[in-house]
């Protein structure tokens, strides 16, 4: 969602990409557990608690950290990565639905990208 309300226009796109994301992650069921967990229902966001963009971001951006948190003192190290993985990897193809003025991201989806790896708690992903 951090990167969907980035940048106006693509929003059904990029919504789909995401679902779609889900959707394959779902195919390689047995792998992980706690991936499988994290896959097996559709992502939700109750967009009444907040008021604005900013506020939706700063909500999400806060949930990365707190996830990650939780997931270094009860997951597996590579557990841990994969969760980071799976997510900046999201991101980025949620990005990558709706090309914006001929590029892959737009600039305010690369800070929605590089906002959202900071919170994995790891180096920008490729759109960096």
């Amino acid at each position: 969602m951090v990167v969907i309300t980035a940048q106006r226009g693509g929003t059904f796109r990029e919504t789909f990409s995401m679902a779609k994301a889900y959707a394959e992650a779902r195919q390689q069921h047995g792998e992980s557990e706690l991936f499988d967990e994290l896959v097996s229902t559709k992502p939700k966001i109750d967009r009444t608690r907040h008021g604005s963009p900013d506020e939706l971001r700063q909500h999400a951006l806060g949930e990365l950290r707190d996830a990650v948190g939780l997931l270094e003192q009860k997951a597996q190290p590579e557990e841990v990565e994969d969760y980071r993985r799976f997510v900046l990897g999201l991101a980025e193809r949620v990005a990558a639905a709706h090309r914006e003025g001929g590029e892959a991201f737009s600039e305010a989806e690369r800070a929605a990208i590089n906002e959202v790896a900071d919170a994995l708690g790891r180096p920008g992903g490729s759109a960096a």
